[in-house]
């Protein structure tokens, strides 16, 4: 069995392309090395493949990238040539393959990177071995991958933890496949014009929840080889941008249509009640004003783990201007302003100009801080398989504001990078944090308020502030009037 990973997730509206630099390149068994005692789909997918005596586990090739913009065009040709060469010694040499994907790549000159990568890869491995892949419930899976895979696990969890069992999920229906010959994978597919955002789409807790277990529970029926929601990711304006529900059974069509049109109409029922609430910025402050704290304010719209550049000063920039009382814990991404504070040293006073070093949308603010600490700015995330690299990164103290200056964008998804710089969340009155939900236990549990902040950037979910102009149209919320026609589309390799 083949093991093999190309995963990125992008923001359409990210002015800062992403480059071949940016990825995490590993080759042959550095690949399954990589993955070895983590919670990813690589991992779970390698553990369950060999806890069946008679399967040997290789590996080509993995690339993943923290979120960001599309991939420019040398660096996706690179790239994907990589990925297509790395494949070529097992043509003709493997029973069955296994790629980790994301489903939300997009690169400058290629709006479907993973369909024309497994469009290719059929061209070198052949139409005949099967093929299954994972994919993030924020993916988007395309006809194009459809017809050339066999079947597709998604994530049942947001925020999400359910990684490795993702991988085992497809795994297993490679397994179920060459153990029966008979097997015989249908997929259907039911696309829903609707881009949702908001705290019902937590699994745990939400009425999205609710609708994925419902998937979830068909995984007992035989019937069933693989189930699951994508609500796409909105900032990706590609064709096929929706969300959707994708069921794959064994050779029951008319079961497969069932169980997506009921989850797919459900869904659309839910549309209004599931999609964010926000509060104006001005309207977020003043509220916090009077608070005892600690209090968040989620900034979504700056969120590097959706793509954006994390280089926004928008809620701080308003906090200075209004006189804001209270500490403030706040990252930014700004490598100049590292740069200058490692020239001064720890203890050194610097003038720095922060906010707008990617995204011009943003306009610097000039503050006086005090260099509190430098470090590499390398740490592992609470719970997420991923080491991150932020490059060098500087504590500023800028009066009651403290900064953690990133040199590049990381995901922000918990308070990983707080405590790799030797700062505590709780020490604070105010946190802002650039990802649109974290598991409770990093701030709900524990702060008076989270105040979801309506913030301009790329990864706003006030989704038609946006301006899509790929997707097909019209589309909750970006119109008005949106009708719901399900139409199942099915596919078979068989």
């Amino acid at each position: 069995m083949l093991i093999a990973g190309c995963a990125q997730e992008v923001s359409t509206f990210n002015p800062v392309p992403s480059m071949y630099e940016d990825f995490s390149v590993f080759r042959g068994d550095e690949v399954i090395e990589h993955n070895a005692g983590k919670n990813s789909e690589i991992a779970g997918a390698v553990n369950l493949l060999r806890a069946d005596g008679d399967v040997e586990v290789v590996a080509s090739y993995s690339a993943g990238a923290t979120s960001a913009g599309p991939l420019e065009r040398g660096s996706w040709e690179r790239l994907s040539g990589e990925f297509l060469d790395a494949l070529r010694p097992f043509a003709g040499e493997i029973d069955g393959a296994f790629f980790s994907l994301h489903g939300s790549m997009c690169a400058e000159g290629e709006l479907d990177p993973e369909g024309y990568l497994l469009e290719e890869t059929r061209k070198i491995l052949g139409e005949e071995i099967p093929i299954t892949i994972s994919q993030d419930i924020h993916g988007i899976v395309t006809a194009k991958m459809l017809q050339h895979i066999d079947g597709v696990a998604i994530y049942h969890t947001y925020p999400h933890v359910d990684f490795a069992g993702t991988g085992e999920r497809a795994a297993r229906q490679l397994l179920r496949m060459l153990n029966a010959k008979s097997t015989k994978p249908v997929t259907v597919r039911v696309q829903i014009p609707a881009l949702v955002r908001g705290n019902q789409l937590i699994t745990e807790s939400g009425l999205f929840g609710n609708q994925v277990r419902y998937l979830q529970g068909l995984h007992d029926d035989p019937r069933i080889l693989n189930a699951g929601f994508q609500i796409g990711n909105p900032f990706t304006d590609v064709p096929e941008l929706c969300s959707q529900v994708i069921v794959v059974t064994d050779n029951d069509e008319e079961f497969a249509r069932e169980v997506a049109l009921k989850a797919a109409n459900e869904f659309w029922g839910n549309r209004l009640e599931m999609h964010v609430e926000l509060i104006g910025l001005e309207e977020a402050i003043e509220q916090a004003r009077g608070m005892k704290g600690p209090i968040v304010f989620t900034d979504a719209a700056d969120a590097p783990s959706s793509g954006a550049s994390g280089d926004s000063n928008a809620i701080v920039a308003e906090m200075v201007r209004t006189g804001y009382p209270h500490t403030v814990l706040a990252p930014i991404v700004d490598a100049s302003a590292v740069v200058r504070a490692v020239e001064k040293g720890v203890g050194g006073r610097i003038t720095a100009r922060l906010g707008g070093s990617l995204d011009r949308r943003f306009t610097p603010i000039e503050m006086e801080a005090t260099v509190v600490s430098i470090s590499e700015g390398t740490f592992p995330l609470e719970k997420w398989p991923s080491t991150e690299h932020a490059g060098p990164t500087a504590v500023l103290e800028a009066g009651n504001i403290t900064f953690v200056v990133l040199s590049r964008a990381v995901n922000l998804v918990d308070r990983a990078l707080f405590y790799a710089n030797g700062l505590d969340p709780k020490d604070f009155h105010s946190i802002i944090v650039k990802s649109p939900h974290c598991e409770p236990e990093f701030f709900d549990d524990w702060v008076e308020i989270n105040l979801n902040v309506d913030a301009p950037g790329s990864t706003s979910a006030d989704l038609p502030s946006l301006g899509h102009t790929i997707c097909a149209r019209p589309m909750f919320p970006l119109d008005d009037d949106v009708e719901f026609n399900p139409e199942p589309q099915v596919y078979s390799r068989g």
